[in-house]
C-alpha cells in the first residue's frame, strides 16, 4: 500500500502456477491484524521530515518521511516491508463519528528505522485540493494530521495488513525490477533495505517516477545504495521536463526500452520478479512496454513469465485498456501490482 491518503486497490495475483507454467514464489510468512481498530496502540513519532530531492518543487505535493516509536507494542518488529500498518486519526467526521482508519505503507525493512524493529516509518503526502463543486479548500484528515506531528507526538497506530506484496521467502532465489512513482515508492525503500543489508547478491533495479526532478523521494539515498552496492541499479524517469543526459521527458516504462540491454536478460530469465506501486494507470503503460520488448523474438517466451495475453490481444497492444486487466491480460505470480 503506498503511503499518501487513498484507497488501496491489491491487484490479486493469479493462481500458483499461473499460466503457460509460470511459477510464482513463496512469499515470506507474515503476520496480520496484531493490534485491531478496535484496540489500537500509541507510538510516539521520532522524527518527521521532508524527503523530496529539492528544495523548490515544480508540482504542488508536499511528501514527508515520518517515523513512529512502537517498542512496547505487538507491533514492534513484526512487520514486514510491503506490509501496511493503520493510523487512527484524532476527531470527529462530519458526522460526527470517528474517523476512518487510514493505511500507510511501512518504508522500513523489517528491523526497522532503528535495526531493533522498534521504530517504523512511512512516506506520507499532503492532500491539498480543492472541493470540485464549491471551489473550498479541501485538507486530507490523515495526511496532514501525520504530517503536522512533532517529535515526542503520540499517535494511534495499527496492524499489520497486506500480505501479497512482499518479498519472496528465498529472496536470493530471485532477481527484481520494481516500479515506483510517488509514495509508491515506500515499499520498495523497506524492501531494497532488507534485501541489501541481508548481503543478498540479486540483481535488484528500481525505476523511480516523478513529475519533476525535484520530487523525487529518498533521492540521495538511493544514490548512495547504488554506489554501495554494485548489485543495485537506481533509474529515475521525469515525465515533465527534460532527463538530466537531455533526453526528453520520460514514465517509468520507458525504461524497460532505453535500458532494454540490461532489463530484458534479466526479465527474460526465470529468476525475474516485476512489483509495480503507484498512482493507478501506471500498471497498464507498463504491462504494454513488456508486452512490446519481450514479445519480441528475442525473448518471445519470456513474456508468458509474468502475463498470460489472449492470443487475438497481441497485435494490438497499443489499444489496451485498463479495463482488460485481469480479464483479457492477466499478471502471473510473478508480476505484483498495489496501485491507488
Amino acid at each position: 500500500m503506498s503511503s499518501a491518503e487513498k484507497t488501496v486497490i491489491e491487484k490479486p495475483a493469479a493462481d500458483a502456477t499461473g499460466r503457460h507454467g509460470s511459477v510464482g514464489p513463496e512469499l515470506v510468512d507474515v503476520k496480520m491484524h496484531l493490534v485491531t481498530p478496535a484496540s489500537p496502540v500509541v507510538g510516539r513519532v521520532v522524527s518527521n521530515e521532508r524527503c523530496t530531492a529539492g528544495r523548490g518543487s515544480k508540482a504542488a505535493s508536499i511528501v514527508r518521511h515520518i517515523s513512529i516509536d512502537v517498542s512496547g507494542t505487538p507491533l514492534a518488529g513484526q512487520i514486514r516491508p510491503g506490509q501496511a500498518f493503520g493510523v487512527l486519526a484524532p476527531g470527529l467526521d462530519a458526522r460526527g463519528l470517528p474517523h476512518k482508519l487510514r493505511l500507510y505503507s511501512v518504508a522500513s525493512p523489517t528491523a526497522g528505522e532503528d535495526g531493533s524493529g522498534n521504530v517504523i516509518a512511512t512516506t506520507v503526502k499532503r492532500t491539498i485540493d480543492e472541493h470540485w463543486e464549491t471551489g473550498s479548500l479541501f485538507l486530507g484528515v490523515c495526511s496532514n494530521y501525520l504530517c503536522d506531528l512533532k517529535v515526542g507526538d503520540e499517535v494511534k497506530v495499527t496492524g499489520p495488513s497486506g500480505k501479497r506484496f512482499v518479498l519472496p521467502q528465498r529472496p536470493g532465489e530471485h532477481d527484481y525490477v520494481f516500479f515506483a512513482t510517488g509514495t509508491g515508492i515506500a515499499p520498495f525503500r523497506g524492501m531494497i533495505l532488507e534485501l541489501l543489508r541481508a548481503g543478498v547478491q540479486s540483481k535488484i533495479v528500481l525505476v523511480m517516477g516523478a513529475a519533476y526532478s525535484t520530487d523525487l523521494l529518498y533521492h540521495a539515498d538511493l544514490l548512495a545504495l547504488a554506489g554501495q552496492h554494485p548489485n543495485f541499479r537506481y533509474l529515475t524517469a521525469i515525465s515533465r521536463e527534460s532527463q538530466g543526459n537531455g533526453e526528453g521527458p520520460a514514465y517509468v516504462q520507458d525504461r524497460l526500452s532505453t535500458h532494454a540491454s540490461e532489463l530484458v536478460p534479466l526479465l527474460a530469465g526465470s529468476r525475474g520478479l516485476v512489483y509495480v506501486c503507484g498512482i493507478a494507470g501506471m500498471e497498464l503503460g507498463i504491462v504494454q512496454k513488456l508486452a512490446t520488448v519481450l514479445g519480441s523474438n528475442a525473448a518471445e517466451n519470456a513474456l508468458e513469465g509474468y502475463l498470460s495475453v489472449d492470443p487475438d490481444m497481441m497485435g494490438s497492444v497499443g489499444s489496451w485498456d485498463r479495463k482488460m486487466l485481469h480479464k483479457q491480460i492477466r499478471p502471473t505470480r510473478r508480476m505484483f501490482f498495489e496501485v491507488y
